[in-house]
């Protein structure tokens, strides 16, 4: 029998029992339909836990002073500790494993423009800033190095506090006055949604360079002149993270005089592990709907397994008749192969297209902040084929041995005896 015949016979077969075949069809193709979009939702999961993670910063960590809680030089323990205002300089050369160690200054100052006025929260740090804080741009620039180097009075606004000074006017090029020193409007921020938070959300604020801010609006800590909030500290890869991290303890705690292993001396935001610790659940979350897909997908399988028998029973005079009249074993195990291929095939193609279908219609909905959309990639698609195949072989493998082991003398008498 050629191969022509043995598709044309085989469809036939199929479409002679279509009720039958179009239920197996469905066990496989709801299968495909649940691990793509289950996959698909937790990968869409993670894509939006991470972007939402990065509205506030990337791979950044804050490094607060606190109090001592060990004794450490013939120092008491309880000492308050300030962060000097040139102390990064020193720890930033002192951390190799760093990519920036970046001071930042905060106030609230006074600031009105010619249309409004207001008490607005003034940052001042160094232009690398924008990277780590994930500060993006929608007019103008940020400040730039020559800016902090000349302590420049340029201002560059949060998208809120465009909208509380000048409205629908122009910002940028125009002056806003803080605490009656005037500055130059050079750019203002693009819109963000902000996760979370250690000073205020970032389109409430007005930053400008870090010279120009301990000039005019530097902290004073009670007893002490000239210090600043926090540290900011980026590593310069996820492998350098511990590295970066020890030694940020290490020269702080030589330069204040505290044990490194005090972590209430120098209490650390830590953005890297907690977007380490989020990865693993993510991760875990997407194993675990994954196999409950596959399981599903398998139990298709089971169910073609198990028509497939059941049409070897319905059919044992069929079979017997042809093998009298010459038909070779593997014929017959080629024919019912093909057919369970077939079923698998067409079944899973189906899912696969609902599936694909449904994921690009929901990514047209809004998403919610945590959520990025069902993201079905190649590869989920590479994953489907390739357990779609495997199931195409396992379930066709046991129905097509039977039925091309069937004794045809036993099995005319069988049949006709029934």
């Amino acid at each position: 029998m050629s191969f022509q015949d043995l598709l044309k016979d085989t469809l036939s077969t199929l479409w002679a029992h279509k009720r039958r075949t179009m239920l197996t069809m469905f066990g496989i193709a709801w299968g495909i339909i649940s691990i793509t979009v289950m996959v698909a939702a937790g990968e869409g999961l993670g894509k939006g836990i991470q972007a939402n993670q990065e509205t506030f910063g990337k791979d950044v960590m804050i490094v607060f002073a606190g109090r001592t809680s060990m004794q450490a030089g013939g120092t008491r323990s309880g000492r308050a500790l300030h962060w000097g205002e040139d102390d990064y300089v020193q720890v930033a050369a002192e951390s190799p494993g760093c990519k920036y160690v970046m001071p930042e200054l905060g106030n609230t100052v006074q600031v009105h423009s010619l249309y409004n006025s207001g008490s607005i929260s003034t940052v001042g740090s160094l232009p690398e800033f924008t990277e780590i804080r994930s500060i993006a741009v929608a007019e103008g620039r940020f400040y730039n190095h020559e800016d902090n180097s000349e302590a420049r009075n340029v201002a560059f606004l949060g998208s809120d506090t465009k909208k509380q000074l000048f409205s629908d006017h122009k910002a940028v090029g125009q002056q806003v006055w803080m605490n009656e020193i005037p500055y130059s409007v050079i750019g203002v921020m693009k819109s963000k949604d902000q996760n979370s938070s250690y000073d205020g959300m970032d389109t409430r604020k007005i930053f400008i360079p870090y010279n120009t801010m301990r000039r005019d609006f530097p902290t004073k800590a009670p007893g002490v002149e000239r210090t600043i909030d926090r540290l900011l500290v980026a590593p310069k890869s996820l492998v350098t993270h511990p590295d970066c991290l020890r030694q940020i303890r290490r020269s702080l705690g030589r330069l204040h005089n505290f044990d490194p292993r005090d972590k209430e001396a120098a209490g650390i935001w830590d953005t890297v592990k907690n977007a380490e610790a989020n990865r693993m659940i993510i991760v875990g979350m997407e194993l675990f709907m994954g196999a409950v897909g596959i399981a599903t997908l398998f139990l298709g399988g089971l169910g073609v397994m198990n028509v497939m028998l059941v049409s070897v029973r319905e059919r044992t005079r069929e079979i017997g008749v042809r093998m009298a009249l010459g038909a070779t074993r593997r014929s017959i195990l080629r024919q019912f192969f093909m057919e369970t291929v077939i079923v698998v095939a067409l079944s899973g193609g189906i899912g696969l297209l609902v599936s694909y279908g449904f994921c690009a219609l929901v990514n047209l909905l809004p998403m919610p902040p945590f959520f990025a959309g069902l993201l079905a990639s190649w590869k989920l698609g590479a994953l489907s084929v390739s357990l779609l195949g495997l199931i195409s072989v396992l379930s066709a493998l046991y129905p097509a041995n039977r039925a091309a082991s069937v004794d045809p003398i036993e099995a005319l008498r069988f049949e006709a005896g029934g």
